[in-house]
């Protein structure tokens, strides 16, 4: 079944966002793909905040993934000035 991760994410006050982005867009969203996820989508939500959803085919890929993940989100502060902010995921019951 597949699983869903949903993460929010804030950018550093007076940081440039547009430089951020293209971080996310070079290396993160590059590396959950090589992780295993089907789809990632980031969605800008204020000025300084995101959220990103990413699709894995299963609940056991994610888990696989899991140090490989929690490595990246603890460089991701120094190296984008982000800081994760929230984090919810689980299994798609619905979908249209």
């Amino acid at each position: 079944m597949r699983y869903i991760t949903i993460t929010t994410w804030e950018i550093a006050d007076g940081a440039d966002y547009g430089l951020a982005l293209r971080a996310i867009e070079e290396k993160r969203l590059p590396a959950l793909k090589n992780l295993g996820a089907s789809r990632v989508t980031v969605i800008r939500t204020s000025d300084r905040t995101s959220a990103a959803i990413t699709e894995w085919p299963d609940k056991a890929t994610r888990d696989a993934a899991e140090l490989k993940i929690d490595e990246v989100r603890k460089s991701v502060h120094k190296e984008d000035q982000t800081r994760m902010t929230g984090e919810m995921k689980g299994e798609i019951v619905a979908d249209i």
